[in-house]
């Protein structure tokens, strides 16, 4: 089960052109902003890339706009773990929940969350917040993520597993955004 005081957002490379791609991108845009906007009213600590941005260009407006003031990890590497930066802030952070979230499901997010799991961390792909150019890549990726012994959620089966109870300020707020 996810804690709060365990439990890490990776946002991996939602940029430029290639974001306008992915499958079913009006639902997957809708739902990486309700998975952020949620975890900030919970206050879990949000790590967030971006593969080679002068290439692809930079997170789409309607994301890091969310994500702001916080500064994209700029990278080369399909996982995240090959990232020098990522890795010194995701040991930093000292958590062992990882909650994934970005595109492409089938590349940047399966093999982070190999990487992740052969680490020892215990990973979570949010299925509604990651896609790729096809259906059928993203269908690929997921299975191949499952695999590996990461868990398959969704947007609000983490916000409510993260809340634990119907009560309070955080669910109040978190209510306001799922609707």
């Amino acid at each position: 089960m996810l804690a709060l005081d365990n439990t890490i957002l990776v946002i991996i490379d939602i940029q430029g052109k290639l974001a306008h791609l992915m499958y079913e991108k009006e639902s997957l845009f809708q739902n990486l902003q309700i998975l952020i906007k949620g975890a900030k009213i919970l206050g879990l600590p949000i790590i967030w890339t971006e593969q080679t941005p002068e290439k692809i260009g930079p997170t789409i407006p309607e994301i890091a706009q969310i994500l702001s003031p916080k500064r994209p990890i700029s990278k080369i590497s399909f996982s995240c773990c090959q990232n020098e930066r990522f890795m010194q802030e995701l040991k930093a952070l000292n958590h062992k929940h990882i909650l994934i979230a970005g595109i492409e499901t089938h590349i940047c997010i399966y093999q982070t969350t190999v990487d992740l799991i052969n680490l020892g961390y215990e990973v979570q792909v949010v299925v509604d917040t990651v896609s790729s150019r096809t259906v059928k890549n993203k269908r690929v990726g997921l299975d191949r993520i499952k695999d590996t012994g990461a868990s398959l959620t969704s947007v609000e089966t983490a916000l409510f597993e993260l809340l634990k109870v119907a009560e309070g300020k955080e669910f109040k707020e978190i209510l306001k955004i799922i609707k």
